[in-house]
This record gives structure tokens, C-alpha cells and sequence, in this order.
């Protein structure tokens, strides 16, 4: 109208569009996560942001770690209903409040958190240079698979154990006691 250039935004590419609905996704599920009242629609809520991060890595071309991310977290969520419901089955039933006290400490904690990322994300000196690309995905995934077998084994074993244990108590805690 008076000679002055209106900007008009670029339009998003189809990349950015399946981003941003992979994000809008996940973090969804992570207030699902967060607000949610019923242990179970937690869970979901939990498992459903799962599948975005995994998203996410799909995008960014990680494909060995989104399905890594899809088999170890999403089928974990599996467990952690399980756990969720054996131990806390008077919260399930509502005779026990999902809220504490802590709701403020937790609000600001988790504030500062964010302000103290945000300050390091924004004056951090980033490197302006992209790395060499990999050409041989198959050797880094024969390497990384021999890691897990040979050096990295007795850290898997143990893992395994302290979830077994954590799966035995689990049990013996929630059975009814006649």
C-alpha cells in the first residue's frame, strides 16, 4: 500500500511438516505424561512420547537408535504398567491422591532447569562445521554390536539382574497377604 514490503514466510518443506507433527506428538504425550491423573493413561501418555522421540531419531537419520529407542523404551512401557499397577493399586482404585505437597518445589525446580538449559543451549559456541559423513553404516553397527558382547557385556548382565530383582520385589510386594 505504501511501498513497503510485506515479508511472506517461507513455506514449510515436507520434512519440517512431518517434524513438527512428530514433535506436536510428543509432547503431547508428555503432558499426557505429566497431567494425567490415572497411573495407566500415564503410562500410555509415556509410551506414546516414546514413539515421538523415536520419530525424531527417524528424522534425523538415526535409524539403529530409533528402533533401539522402540524395542528398549516402548517395550519397556509394558513393565512399567505392570509395576505400576502391582504397586500402587490403591491409587488405581482412587483411595489414594495422585498430588503431594511438592507441586511447588517441583514447578520451580523444573524452571530453573529449563532457564539454566535454554542459558546453556544459547551461549554455548556451537560448531559450525558438520563432522565427515559415515559411509559404512554396517561396520559401525558390527562394531557397536561386538561392544555390546565383548566389552560392554558384564554391564548388560548385571543390568538384566537388578531388573529381575526389581520385578521379584515388585512381585512380593504387591501379592495379597491373606
Amino acid at each position: 500500500m505504501f511501498g513497503i514490503p510485506i515479508p511472506i514466510p517461507p513455506i514449510p518443506t515436507i520434512p519440517q511438516l512431518v517434524f513438527f507433527g512428530i514433535a506436536a506428538m510428543t509432547v503431547v504425550g508428555a503432558l499426557i505424561v505429566v497431567l494425567a491423573s490415572n497411573l495407566f493413561h500415564n503410562a500410555l501418555g509415556l509410551a506414546l512420547t516414546f514413539f515421538g522421540v523415536a520419530g525424531i531419531y527417524i528424522l534425523a537419520e538415526a535409524e539403529f537408535v530409533a528402533v533401539s529407542q522402540v524395542l528398549v523404551y516402548v517395550g519397556a512401557i509394558t513393565t512399567l504398567i505392570s509395576f505400576a499397577i502391582m504397586l500402587t493399586r490403591g491409587m488405581m482404585k482412587g483411595g489414594v491422591s495422585a498430588r503431594n505437597q511438592q507441586s511447588g518445589t517441583a514447578l520451580i525446580i523444573t524452571l530453573l532447569t529449563f532457564l539454566v538449559l535454554a542459558a546453556t543451549m544459547r551461549f554455548s559456541a556451537w560448531p559450525r562445521q558438520a563432522t565427515a559423513p559415515i559411509l559404512d553404516f554396517e561396520a559401525v553397527i558390527r562394531n557397536l554390536g561386538a561392544s555390546f558382547v565383548n566389552e560392554y557385556v558384564i554391564a548388560f548382565e548385571l543390568l538384566a539382574l537388578l531388573l529381575l530383582v526389581a520385578l521379584a520385589g515388585a512381585i512380593v510386594l504387591a501379592r495379597d497377604r491373606k
